[in-house]
Parts: structure tokens; C-alpha cells; sequence
């Protein structure tokens, strides 16, 4: 039966039909919607329906301000930082309480050793009040009335301080200037290893010692000078004379009761222009001194302005009795030098082009050659300055209208490196290997720490700018070989030589006993020794009664032979510019291989190509 009601919302009839199906047919019906509806996904509304609201699974979150995240992934972040946490902390626990074995450091090179040493040669060579930290126990105040016995001396009445030259009392300025000028450059190029060695206050405080008696020797705070002081004390040993001086007399200095006399030169240029160098290198040595470099500056200006002034020109040594202990060839080489140096200290190109002018370089003997071409020392600069100017060409190069002169100090210096090298003949060798740059003359160890010193800083001045080697004729060479004959040459001093004997006071075991220096063959008893009572220290067979710990002595002769006797001074006796080459050499060698410091040479000097001007802001109509 049917029966018929409202019409479907679709527009059909709604028709209600009697259902016919067994129990059975509706039963299988049934679960036959059922796998239908289970055979497809529900999306999560659909889910909720099928639930009731009872049945929903509600998911918890932390609000963490700028974002919200689940809570179950929360507490898993913040228990893993937890237990990471406790793992770090136990481990760190573990390891500070666990005993460790430290490295100690790698003891010093011998170089290093050296150098320290070395240094402490100036200390016992220190004329005037000692400072408290001299640590030289056997030496006191000396030299308290120099610059005040002499009535010549009317300039400043004080020239106490400074250093003694070598086994006497004399003051020399000549050699105390180069000693003092190497050590500045020794220092401006090896700042860190000084530090690294422990010795950069020592080094600094040494040179300050010496320029501040410098300073002492003219009028430093005027702009113009016509006389300087350069010497105090005297060596006058002519036949006959027993008149006490600082030669005749063997006396400590602390001892000393004779007139010291001031030598003064009113033409001068050497000496001034060498102590301008002096001067201008310390003032980069203090550019941190603000008020003490411009001091040193002013006074090297003054210096050199001196000593170009053309109608007082002349040799210091002339006439006096330096020219038989220190004499001055020329002055011309310390034109070039001392004018380098005030080139650096002051970026004024008026030095440099004096320095690189070429009538200045034939004048000084760039272009001469001879058996003393390439050697260094108090007396010849040439060598020297034309290193320190390469220094500019490579790191800097100038160009016009300096080029001309820079290129051929560079062509110079290459020259005479190939003269160190054991495959030429410049220069003989003992069979020990020593380099005879005064062709077997005495005292030969002071040339030689000098040619050292400039063989292993070319080496790295071509290592800085990238530079393997140079030529020598056909042939090139790596700049170890520089550095390997640096290296041999000091080795040598330092006991690798036939007699196993190192001239360096206090290194090694076998050393020097019988050193030619009055201060230190004289015992510290309280017994003042008058003028010739001190003669039986100096005949004495026996060893001195004071170490002068870090004495480079005058060395071996051309033989490897060596006499250590007191007497005879060209084996036996120290001095301060053989002293200075060697600090100098050492720490150019000592510790690890690094560069030199390419900056603090040019601090003064302004740049060679200056920026250009930044370009003018777009055009607004």
C-alpha cells in the first residue's frame, strides 16, 4: 500500500513505501552503509559530528607572548635544555677536577738568551746617577762633576749621564750615536720580538739614557747652534806624559779624582749629523711620548741644520785626539743617513730629496766600490742608510722625482749582500768561517754583528713585500741564504767556532775572563785604587773580579786565534757600537720568523697618494 503526502522539496512527491525486507535484508543493508561510510576520510567537523560533543580531543598550548606553541612540544624543549644542561655542568665538573699536566712554555732560543745579555752591557757602561734597577752590583755613581770641571764648558755646565765607550771613562758622541741610532732601529723593526723577550722597557730605557745626555750636549731648545760638546774625558797617552786621564789612570769611574775635560767642536758635521739620527730614530722609538718626540724632533732639526750649514763644515775629528781612537773619513755618508732618519721622523720631503739627491750619493761613495764597499759601521753609514732607503722603495714607492736615487741605493744594496755570500770573493773567511770585512784587521766582531744585522732585515724587509730573493749576476738567491748567513756569523760569536770559545761575556761556559774594563778588573772591596794603583789589577793574571755579563769583546784574529789577556785591548775590549750591532743582529734573529713592522717606520710620513675627493652630489634642478 502507498500512501501519498506533501510533495518532496525537490519538487517530487514524498513517497512512503511498506517495507517488505526481512530482518536479515536490513541487517546486511546496514553494514553495508557502514563500510561505505568508513571507506572515505572525514574531515574534522565531520569527526566532532560523528563524537558528540563528550567524545572531542582538545590539544593544550603555552602562549610564549609572540608565539603560542603546544604544550607537549614546550615541555619537551625545556626538559632537553634541562638535561643538556646537567651533561655540561658534569663534564666541566669532571674536567676541572680531573689533575692536568701543563705545557711549560719552550725555553728561549739562543738568540733570545743572547740578546739579553747583550743588553745588560749598557747597563754597566752607564756614567752618572744609576737608577736603583741597574742591576749591576759591582757599579755606582760616576762622572757626578762632568760639563762642571772644565771652565771651557760654558754651554750648560751639566753633561753628566750617558755612557761610557768601552774599558775607560771616555764619553765619545760619535760611536755613542750609532750605538744609540742602531738600537732605535733595532727597536722600531722588532717591537714585539723586544716584547715578546722580554726586554722592550729595558731596550727603550737604554736609548733614553742616551739621548737625554744628547740633549744635554748643545742647546736642544734653540733653532740654531754654532758649537755642541763631543767628548767628556781624555786619552791622551803621548811618549812621556804622566799627566792622569782616562787612559793613563786605571781607576773605576766611581774613583775618578782627575780633571775631565770637555772636547768641543764648532765644525762638526759627521757628529751632528749622526746625532740628528740618533735623535730622529729615538723620536719614533717615543711617539707615544707625545711631548718627548717632539723634543728629540726639534732637536735633531736643529742638529742638522748645523751640521749642512756650509760655512762650518768639516770633521769632527780633525786635530784632536779622536782622530786616533775614533776618526771620521767623511761626513757626506751621514748626510744621507741623518737625513733619512728626519725624513721618517718628519715626513718632510725636503730630507728625503737631500738624502736621494744623486751628487749626494757619488759624494758619499755609492758608486765607488773599493774593499770597503758594503761595510757598516761608526765611521761608514752609506751601507746602512742605503738599506733604510730601500726600506722606502719597496713598501712605499715613491716614484718621481725620488725614484732615481732610491733605485740605485736598492741596486747597492743587492750588490753588497752578494758580497756576504760565501760564493763570492769581496771578502775573506777564517777557516772557521768567520767574514773578514776589515780584511784581517783587529776587532773584527763589531763589523761583523752589523752586516748580520742588515743581512737578516733585508731578508725580511723582502719576505714583507713579497719578494722570494734577488739577483746576484745570473744568478738568484732566496732570502735564506741572507738569513743563513746571518745566522753563521753570530753563531760563530756565540762559541761555534774552532776554539768552542763565545765572545759573548756570561753566554755558555767558556767565555772571555780577562775583559780589557777597568770597572770590572777592579774588586768592589772599598778600596779606592788611585791613578796608578790601579796598574796591578790591570797586569793581573787573574781572572776580573766582576762579570760584565753581555761584553762583546773585540774578538779572534784573522787566524780563529785568540788571546784572552787583559792588555792587549784588540782582543779583550768591549764597545758600545760593537754592543749595538750585536743587540741589533740578535733580535733580528731571535724567536719566530715574523715580519717586520711594515707601519710604525712611517708614522710621520704622510701618504704618498692621497685619497681623492668623494664626487659632488647629484645635479638638482
Amino acid at each position: 500500500m502507498s500512501i501519498y503526502g506533501r510533495g518532496d522539496p525537490w519538487g517530487g512527491p514524498l513517497e512512503i513505501a511498506a517495507d517488505s525486507a526481512t530482518d536479515d535484508d536490513r541487517s546486511r543493508n546496514l553494514q553495508d552503509f557502514d563500510r561505505a561510510a568508513i571507506s572515505r576520510p572525514l574531515d574534522e567537523t565531520q569527526q566532532s559530528w560523528l563524537l558528540g560533543p563528550g567524545e572531542q580531543k582538545k590539544k593544550r598550548y603555552v602562549d610564549l607572548g609572540c608565539v603560542i606553541v603546544s604544550r607537549q612540544i614546550f615541555v619537551w624543549t625545556v626538559g632537553t635544555l634541562l638535561v643538556a644542561g646537567l651533561i655540561a655542568g658534569f663534564i666541566t665538573l669532571i674536567v676541572k677536577t680531573v689533575p692536568r699536566h701543563h705545557h711549560p712554555p719552550p725555553p728561549p732560543d739562543n738568540y733570545t738568551i743572547a740578546l739579553r745579555k747583550a743588553l745588560m752591557f749598557f747597563n754597566a757602561q752607564r756614567s752618572g746617577k744609576l737608577p736603583r734597577h741597574n742591576n749591576v752590583s759591582w757599579r755606582g755613581n760616576s762622572g757626578m762633576n762632568d760639563g762642571k770641571s772644565d771652565p771651557s764648558w760654558t754651554l750648560t755646565k751639566d753633561l753628566v749621564g750617558g755612557f761610557y765607550d768601552a774599558g775607560d771613562a771616555i764619553k765619545f758622541n760619535f760611536p755613542a750615536s750609532f750605538a744609540m741610532t742602531m738600537l732605535s732601529w733595532s727597536v722600531i723593526e722588532y717591537s714585539g720580538k723586544y716584547e715578546a723577550a722580554g726586554e722592550l722597557n729595558h731596550v727603550k730605557e737604554i736609548i733614553k739614557w742616551g739621548t737625554d745626555y744628547f740633549l744635554k750636549s748643545f742647546n736642544s731648545s734653540a733653532d740654531s747652534i754654532d758649537r755642541l760638546a763631543a767628548q767628556v774625558g781624555s786619552g791622551q797617552t803621548s811618549a812621556g806624559s804622566t799627566t792622569p786621564n782616562d787612559h793613563y789612570c786605571w781607576m773605576r769611574p766611581e774613583d775618578i779624582d782627575y780633571p775631565r775635560p770637555v772636547t768641543t767642536c764648532s765644525s762638526c758635521s759627521d757628529l751632528a749629523a749622526e746625532m740628528a739620527a740618533a735623535l730622529a730614530s729615538a723620536s719614533i722609538v717615543f711617539k707615544d711620548n707625545k711631548a718627548y718626540s717632539e723634543k728629540l724632533v726639534h732637536g735633531a732639526k736643529t742638529l742638522f741644520k748645523f751640521s749642512r750649514d756650509t760655512g762650518k763644515r768639516g770633521r769632527y775629528s780633525s786635530g784632536n785626539e779622536a782622530e786616533y781612537m775614533y776618526n771620521s773619513t767623511s761626513y757626506w755618508d751621514e748626510f744621507v743617513w741623518g737625513g733619512a732618519w728626519l725624513y721618517y721622523a718628519t715626513g718632510n720631503n725636503s730630507y728625503l730629496s737631500l738624502s736621494t739627491n744623486m751628487e749626494m750619493a757619488k759624494h758619499a761613495g755609492a758608486f765607488w766600490g773599493g774593499p770597503d764597499h758594503g761595510v757598516f759601521s761608526w765611521d761608514n753609514k752609506l751601507a746602512g742608510a742605503q738599506v733604510l732607503l730601500t726600506r722606502l722603495r719597496l713598501f712605499l714607492s715613491p716614484g718621481y722625482p725620488y725614484e732615481e736615487g732610491l733605485k740605485t741605493y736598492h741596486n747597492q744594496t743587492s750588490i753588497f749582500m752578494c758580497s756576504f755570500l760565501p760564493y763570492f770573493t769581496s771578502f775573506n773567511r777564517t777557516r772557521g768561517g768567520l767574514i773578514q770585512l776589515n780584511h784581517g784587521r783587529p776587532q773584527p766582531l763589531q763589523y761583523v754583528v752589523n752586516a748580520a744585522f742588515l743581512a737578516a732585515l733585508y731578508s725580511d724587509y723582502l719576505d714583507a713585500s713579497d719578494t722570494p730573493g734577488w739577483y746576484c749576476g745570473p744568478n738568484f738567491y732566496s732570502t735564506d741564504v741572507m738569513r743563513t748567513f746571518a745566522e753563521t756569523q753570530i753563531d760563530y760569536i756565540l762559541g761555534k767556532n774552532p776554539r768552542k770559545m763565545s765572545y759573548l761575556v756570561g753566554f755558555g761556559s767558556h767565555y772571555p775572563k780577562h775583559v780589557h774594563h777597568r770597572a770590572a778588573s777592579i774588586p768592589k772591596n772599598k778600596v779606592k785604587y788611585n791613578c796608578k794603583g790601579g796598574w796591578k789589577w790591570r797586569d793581573s793574571m787573574k781572572p776580573n773580579p766582576n762579570t760584565i755579563v753581555g761584553a762583546m769583546v773585540a774578538g779572534p784574529d784573522r787566524h780563529d786565534g785568540f788571546h784572552d789577556v787583559r792588555r792587549n785591548y784588540n782582543y779583550t775590549e768591549p764597545s758600545l757600537a760593537g754592543n749595538a750591532g750585536l743587540v741589533a743582529a740578535l733580535v733580528a734573529l731571535s724567536g719566530d720568523k715574523k715580519k717586520i713592522d711594515k707601519n710604525t717606520m712611517f708614522s710621520a710620513v704622510p701618504p704618498m697618494f692621497p685619497t681623492p675627493p668623494p664626487p659632488p652630489a647629484p645635479w638638482k634642478p
